[in-house]
């Protein structure tokens, strides 16, 4: 499925669209508040769960990555879970070059494989509305960015539920670069005191493969283009154009040969997203650049001292 957010999603006033749309949002919310979660866990293996409830771009996988480097640091024997989406190897790929990956379209399949493999904790990337499983410690991720966009549920807005469900979550991700979330903190906490809050932070990993005296020619089709715009413009790389796709958009030899060409009349390199440069076919990556990046968690020992006071 090609997605692409609509514009009117994160207004921070509500546009005609939303209230138009609204009738049909309040069905997600009684889809959402129906909804029974699983409070079944497995004996033989402990599972994380990292989601969202804002749809797309709140640094789920990234965060799953790191969440993996620190329990295998706590010797762990750990794995990715993921469910299978044809349009999502971009996700599949990344998970897999950092640790083993169960992808089945069914999760608790993928679940049972990483069990009779004897391994001992599963972090899920993804999964938080899956009502058939239930989960040891369950975080949720937003763009500081973007945060919760309108405020409305699909499809009036870019909520999956309603911010009051952050009562049934353990912890929140706030990923971003470096902006001031105290406001959002204050929100969170308010509806969950007890809830665990951390700060991540968006840091290149192959800056320095890049020429900052260049201008370039960005593309993304992923979750929150704007995050990767931002982090670029943080580091100082100089925008000329920005071509923004659908969600996990499958990029055809057409679509390369437009970008190539527009890049060559605008005398720029071309730049885009590790994910993004994954879905391209291997004939085409020639003069493209990918920007890779990690999130780096502020107070990584306390999150350390909570993953083990939960597992």
């Amino acid at each position: 499925m090609r997605f692409k957010k609509p514009f009117f999603w994160d207004r921070k006033n509500p546009s005609f669209f939303s209230y138009l749309l609204f009738p049909l949002s309040l069905i997600t919310k009684l889809i959402s508040n129906t909804k029974k979660r699983a409070i079944n866990k497995y004996p033989n293996i402990k599972t994380i769960c990292v989601g969202n409830i804002y749809i797309g771009g709140t640094g789920k996988t990234p965060i799953t990555i790191e969440l993996n480097k620190l329990l295998q640091n706590l010797n762990y024997k750990t794995c990715f879970i993921k469910k299978y989406y044809k349009n999502q190897t971009d996700e599949q790929k990344i998970l897999a070059m950092n640790g083993k990956l169960f992808c089945e379209k069914k999760r608790i399949h993928a679940l049972n494989r990483a069990i009779n493999e004897n391994l001992n904790l599963a972090i899920f990337d993804d999964g938080l509305q899956d009502g058939s499983l239930g989960y040891d410690l369950a975080f949720v991720c937003f763009n500081v960015q973007n945060w919760i966009g309108n405020g409305f549920l699909l499809p009036a807005g870019p909520l999956r539920e309603n911010l009051k469900n952050l009562k049934n979550y353990d912890g929140v991700f706030l990923n971003g670069n470096n902006e001031n979330c105290e406001n959002i903190k204050n929100i969170i906490t308010n509806l969950n005191p007890t809830i665990k809050i951390f700060i991540a932070n968006y840091v290149p990993l192959n800056l320095n493969t890049l020429n900052k005296k260049h201008n370039y020619l960005i593309f993304s089709g992923i979750g929150n283009p704007e995050t990767f715009k931002k982090t670029l413009i943080a580091n100082n790389i100089n925008i000329v154009e920005f071509l923004k796709f659908p969600d996990h958009y499958n990029y055809t030899n057409s679509d390369i040969e437009k970008i190539k060409l527009k890049a060559k009349k605008l005398n720029t390199k071309i730049l885009t997203t590790e994910k993004d440069y994954l879905r391209l076919n291997k004939s085409n990556t020639e003069d493209i650049d990918f920007f890779k990046v990690k999130l780096n968690i502020q107070d990584e020992n306390e999150l350390i001292n909570f993953l083990q006071k939960k597992l």
